[in-house]
């Protein structure tokens, strides 16, 4: 089996594709610039997309974008994939991108439906956000003197652990849209600036901003979690130890 990975040395594609590597599988990194186990080639023209799909088996698609080009990132690509033959197409989205009207949710969505109305074999997956995306948001407010909160809860889950559900979907075949994934709980972002302040030896105040809004409305309600018990084992506090220790 020959797999591209799109996206692959990002905080997803890394961990994703040592497994595969580990596991004995021919991969193929998709970037723009060369390096060691790369193929060139660019999500937002389509230039190098043919040599790089030329002997692909199957593709895992882990590239993302926070400038709204996914949805003529993934229609390049699912063309490529078409003429390539492509057998097996798999698409990492997130928890709630069919409930939650944040633009970059509604592009995720877009996608999916780009590439289940391809007539490409496919699997798509959807995760809550990771436990370093918690410790990235509270970062934002490192050059302040408070640190911003939001007043809602959030269920992340360990980069790796949704690395490992990746691999085991693309030995597995084709299975269309799979089960949701999450971590093994449920917290608010306040609890996760708390563990981290402690975790760090820092005491800034929190502020909660009073966001309204039907998105934050969705957010509160918890539409993008799946729910209890989780799919993923380590915790929010578990991996801040992890990383304080690094």
């Amino acid at each position: 089996m020959t797999i591209l990975i799109t996206g692959g040395t990002g905080t997803l594609g890394r961990p994703t594709a040592e497994l595969l590597t580990v596991a004995g599988r021919d991969i193929r990194v998709l970037s723009r610039t060369p390096g060691p186990g790369r193929v060139v080639g660019d999500l937002s023209t389509g230039a190098g997309l043919t040599e790089a799909l030329t002997g692909v088996d199957t593709v895992l698609h882990l590239a993302t974008t926070a400038s709204g080009r996914d949805v003529a990132q993934t229609t390049l690509l699912v063309d490529a994939c078409r003429a390539a033959g492509v057998t097996h197409l798999v698409y990492i989205s997130i928890v709630g991108v069919d409930a939650v009207p944040y633009p970059y949710y509604r592009a995720k969505l877009a996608c999916e439906r780009v590439i289940e109305s391809s007539g490409i074999p496919c699997t798509i997956l959807r995760a809550t956000q990771f436990h370093s995306f918690l410790r990235m948001f509270a970062n934002l407010s490192r050059r302040l003197p408070v640190i911003l909160n939001l007043n809602v809860p959030d269920q992340p889950i360990a980069v790796e652990e949704v690395s490992q559900r990746l691999v085991e979907l693309v030995e597995a075949g084709p299975s269309g849209r799979v089960a949701d994934i999450g971590g093994p709980e449920q917290l608010r972002l306040r609890d996760a600036i708390d563990l981290l302040q402690k975790a760090e030896g820092t005491h800034k105040p929190v502020w909660t901003l009073p966001l309204v809004g039907r998105t934050i409305r969705t957010f509160k309600e918890g539409r993008h979690m799946p729910g209890l018990p989780g799919y993923g084992r380590e915790t929010f506090a578990e991996f801040v130890e992890r990383e304080v220790r690094r």
